[in-house]
Parts: C-alpha cells; structure tokens; sequence
C-alpha cells in the first residue's frame, strides 16, 4: 500500500498492508487530516519513525465482528492495555504501555489502511460527511477540557491562538456557557471567528487588561504561548496547555508561585462526544478545511502548510479521491 512515511525524512513509500491480530480490524481510510502534532513529529516531537497521522476516517473492511464490515468509522488513537491500574480506572489514555496511532508506536492514518482495535472504533452516522467526520479527534481534544475541571456559565475564558484546534475549542467553551475571547494573529481567522458570534481579538492589544481572565487556554503551538498565557491569566486563575512542540517551553515560574496559578495539561477526549457536536452543527468544522490533496502529494501538502497562513488540510485516500480531485 502507498503510506507517507518519516524516519527521519518525509517520503511517499509503497510498503506491507498491516494485518490485524485478534480484536482488531482493518479500516480502509477515506480522509486523513494533517495537525500540528504532525508537523512537530517532522521536527522530532515524540521520536517516532513510521507512517505518521492520527485523525481519519474510513471503512472497516475486515474484522471479526461481522457488524462492523462495511461501516464508515472514525477511531480512537490511544491502544491500551485494558488491564493495568489506569486502565480499569477509566483513564487508559494514560496506560503505560499504550500505543498512540502515528505518533508512539504504532503505524498511523497516512496510508491506504490501518489496523486499530475494534473497541477503538466508533461508528460515522449515515448523514454525516467526511469532511466533517474527520474533525472528530481535534473536536474530542477541545472537550476534554470540560472533563477535566468545571467551568461554570458566564466564566470569562481567553483561547490564545487561532488555529484550527483554538477554534475549536473557543466553540467547546462558548456551548458550554463561557464568555469567549479567542485571541490571535490573523485578522481573516479572527473574523471567521466572529461571523460564528465569538468575541475576537489581536494579541497584544491594549485593551486587553495584563490579568484579564480566569481561565486560558494556551492553544498556539508555539513555546512562546504559555508565556503569554501566563501574563493573561488572573491570580489563581487556570492555564489550559493545548499545544504539543519538540522545544521546551521557558516562562517565568515565580508567576505560578505567586498568583497561585493552576497549569492543567489537555489532551485526548471522548469521541462520542465529538461526534454529537459536529453532527448537530454546535461546533462548525466545514470552514476549516482550506485544501484537500491527494495522498500522494502529501509531501506537497505538508509544505502547503508551512508556506501558508492555513487552517486545515486533508489528505484524500481511498474512495475519496474522485471527490477531492
């Protein structure tokens, strides 16, 4: 199968088709989205080597489970144990010997197929399209904020960055009742931003107050983002970390000391809940879509991205790519 394959290099590479071991199935991918995580990985985030991706969606061609054969899925990219402490306590995210789909080791979505457990799936409902399917990963990331602490209705909450995952996740809080500033550099994403009625604002400006809100979400994809974060956030306020990078992060920790800031770091979420709130359209995915390309220019659209001031770009594999051209 054609995979896009990184050891080092980025390259386009026929290699073995995966086979599925007991519990698993084969999902053929229609529709792959390239993040920040991806591109980080390139700049050696992680330390892997292998086919990159982690947000897809596709069609299971082959499992154990008659039900599934056939049906369009999107899939969970955490492979856990299921037995050790972490595990039984819910929490397999954070399983010891878990793989991560493209990212810890396991192959990822990059390709003409996957192998993922079946207990790993979740089921595309009929209306809903690929390009709206694929956001499901990114959309599950941005809710588990709301999971992890509460946040009660009207809390004022800054989003710091406005890229894809940052608007995601201003949409996430302003459903959940938050009073969103979704804060940025680029003046057509913030207007985007605000043609979905969210408040809006440029970095820096000077009338954002220095301690202006109780929550922020750092969502930048920048080491300089929490820095900024930390200057936004109020005394025992909280700072959400978003963002995944290879460098480290430098801020001022006398900050955290004090004004008793809290730092909670984000990651996975629940795709159940993802998958309600892109079919019932309370999170708008479909903007965010700025190019889709074939799986073969995948080289191509990785330097799409560095070249351009984009949201998100899409690879098509599979039965997608008489649609995407």
């Amino acid at each position: 199968m054609k995979a896009l394959w990184f050891d080092g290099t980025l390259a386009l590479r026929e290699v073995e088709a995966p086979r599925p071991v007991p519990g698993e199935a084969l999902v053929r991918v229609r529709l792959a989205g390239i993040c920040g995580t991806d591109r980080e990985i390139l700049k050696g985030y992680s330390g892997f080597r292998g086919i990159l991706g982690h947000e897809f969606v596709g069609e299971v061609v082959e499992s154990a489970e008659k039900k599934w054969l056939g049906k369009r899925v999107v899939g969970e990219i955490n492979v856990v144990c299921g037995d050790c402490d972490w595990c039984r306590r819910g929490l397999g995210r954070h399983c010891p010997q878990r793989t991560v789909v493209g990212i810890v080791n396991r192959p990822g979505a990059f390709a003409e197929f996957l192998a993922l457990p079946v207990r790993n799936l979740h089921a595309v409902p009929a209306t809903m399209p690929d390009e709206v399917a694929v956001f499901a990963e990114p959309v599950a990331a941005a809710a588990e904020i709301l999971e992890q602490f509460p946040l009660a209705a009207g809390t004022r909450a800054a989003v710091l960055g406005d890229g894809r995952l940052g608007l995601l996740v201003a949409q996430v809080l302003r459903r959940a009742g938050a009073c969103v500033t979704l804060l940025g550099k680029h003046g057509w994403k913030l207007d985007l931003a605000r043609s979905w009625g969210l408040e809006a604002a440029r970095v820096g400006e000077e009338a954002l107050p220095r301690t202006s809100f109780p929550v922020v979400v750092e969502a930048t994809g920048s080491p300089a983002g929490l820095d900024e974060a930390l200057r936004l956030v109020e005394p025992r306020g909280t700072v959400v970390m978003k963002s995944t990078f290879r460098q480290p992060a430098v801020f001022d920790t006398a900050k955290l000391v004090v004004d008793e800031v809290k730092i909670v770091g984000s990651r996975c979420g629940n795709f159940g809940v993802a998958l309600d709130l892109v079919g019932s359209g309370q999170v708008r995915v479909a903007a965010l879509v700025s190019k889709v390309f074939p799986l073969e220019a995948g080289l191509e659209a990785f330097d799409y991205m560095e070249r351009t001031h984009c949201l998100k770009v899409l690879l098509a594999v599979g039965a997608q790519k008489a649609a995407s051209g």
